[in-house]
């Protein structure tokens, strides 16, 4: 081994380092181990395939993989050692750890005793809020979960029309008097809404609130047509003026009442995963409600994502393995009552009658960031299969999975699955 001058040693050095590592080695497979409960886990990807492999740490005993050759690793004294003598290899434990460069052919690798999947929960937003992620140890973990699940009551506060003294409120009460100063935050979400709304058509409006508000959906109550006709002239998203160099928001005519709980929900979202990122997290699933993100993989595998059933509770009408991406769902199940004609009232509000939306049950959409997927959900919902996928193809990154109310599934071209020759 001596005569193998490319041969190295890594000795990473901070004490409560992740045992994780991508190796990639000289005829190009790509490797990533790491050891969790004294048990050695290797995803080993050649090419499209990737396998696993699972064995128990013996101490002071190396242990050998055949798709890995002049690869071995061992444990001894709290310390996971892995053995290489391959000259072209590349090792990427992240920024946070330190290396020693020396000549000796060997990767010590610190063993942390509590590395695990933690996992929390909360309401917020009048919706679940759940938390899963890989952290290094329980005292970083808990803080983490801590601080995430704060942003959702953060943002609440800053965006639910139901409070009083929340920052939409004050807008609804003061933007039809001239120009009001909004937060960096709001901004953000009114700008993309109305980005939304243009793609759509219309199909998504933030002004919906205008009649939204006269729906109960606990009491099973919904207005009649005679408000309808009076509130629907306020629903319209170009009433919004939006003043990006002074960042200001100023309403066109009064009575008009934003409501963000079609877009909100996604922006909480991505704020909690750029709080993961800041404390080096690396793979976990944020959900709130319908709106979820995930941040890489589980660890050499995908997440598994399944889609309701609309009409059966528990049960999934499609699952997808995901990972690195955003999902959102509207569906007609979220929140509805039946009338007296036995009709489905439900939520999801068209801009232009101001009643439920007919012909579809739920609305999937996957992309890069939970803002854009949230919005984009309803607006599918609100707009139906073949107009909804018709903008979704015209859309880079972006992929939609609907449920019509025949019980018919409608995909984008990005989920279908490749014709065997």
């Amino acid at each position: 081994m001596g005569k193998r001058a490319a041969n190295h040693c890594f000795d990473y050095l901070l004490s409560n380092a992740s045992v994780s590592a991508d190796y990639e080695a000289n005829n190009g497979t790509k490797v990533e181990f790491w050891v969790t409960n004294c048990r050695l886990v290797i995803c080993i990807l050649s090419g499209l395939c990737c396998s696993h492999e699972s064995v128990r740490l013996q101490p002071k005993k190396w242990i050998y993989f055949p798709e890995l050759p002049g690869v071995g690793f061992a444990a001894a004294n709290g310390v996971l050692w892995v053995l290489v003598t391959i000259k072209r290899r590349k090792f990427g434990l992240g920024s946070t750890l330190s290396f020693l460069l020396a000549a000796m052919g060997l990767v010590i690798v610190p063993m942390s005793a509590s590395a695990e999947w933690y996992r929390f929960s909360d309401t917020a937003m009048t919706t679940p809020i759940e938390l899963e992620f890989w952290a290094e140890d329980k005292e970083l973990a808990n803080r983490v979960g801590k601080e995430v699940l704060a942003v959702f009551h953060q943002v609440d506060e800053q965006m639910s029309r139901y409070r009083e003294e929340s920052e939409v409120s004050r807008l609804n009460r003061n933007a039809p008097d001239g120009p009001v100063e909004v937060s960096d935050g709001l901004f953000e979400v009114i700008e993309k809404a109305r980005e939304v709304s243009l793609l759509s058509q219309g199909a998504f409006d933030i002004t919906f609130g205008s009649v939204g508000y006269l729906y109960d959906f606990r009491a099973g109550k919904k207005p009649t047509d005679e408000e309808l006709r009076s509130g629907l002239p306020r629903v319209n998203f170009r009433d919004v003026i939006l003043d990006e160099d002074d960042q200001t928001v100023e309403y066109r005519q009064a009575g008009i009442l934003v409501d963000l709980g079609g877009i909100a929900k996604g922006y909480a979202v991505d704020l909690g995963i750029e709080r993961l990122v800041s404390f080096g997290i690396r793979h976990a699933r944020l959900s709130a409600g319908g709106d979820m993100r995930l941040l890489g993989d589980k660890r050499g595998r995908p997440w598994y994502v399944g889609i309701r059933d609309p009409r059966s509770e528990g049960r999934n009408a499609v699952v997808l393995p995901l990972e690195d991406v955003a999902v959102s769902t509207s569906g007609d199940y979220e929140r509805f009552f039946v009338d007296e004609a036995g009709e489905r009232v439900h939520h999801i509000l068209s801009p232009e009658t101001g009643k439920s939306v007919q012909g579809v049950q739920s609305v999937t959409i996957i992309g890069e960031d939970a803002l854009t997927t949230d919005g984009l959900s309803t607006a599918v919902f609100v707009l139906g299969p073949k107009k909804g996928l018709e903008m979704i193809e015209r859309l880079k990154g972006i992929d939609v999975v609907v449920i019509d109310d025949q019980r018919m599934m409608h995909v984008s071209e990005g989920l279908v699955p490749p014709q065997s020759d």
